[in-house]
């Protein structure tokens, strides 16, 4: 099955939204769910600035 030259520019164009969307995502989006979820317990309480300082 082949694809038309318009199909596979739109698939490209797709492709690269996606790849940017992750590249830039994945790190907030990682610790978006850490501070969401909270800390073990026991452990110190999450917050942003225990974040920059350890």
């Amino acid at each position: 099955m082949s694809l038309s030259p318009g199909a596979k520019e739109r698939l490209s164009l797709v492709f690269g939204v996606v790849k940017t969307v992750f590249h830039w995502g994945f790190i907030p989006g990682v610790l978006y769910l850490g501070f969401t979820k909270g800390s073990e317990a026991g452990g110190p309480p999450l917050t942003f600035m225990s974040l920059l300082w350890q």
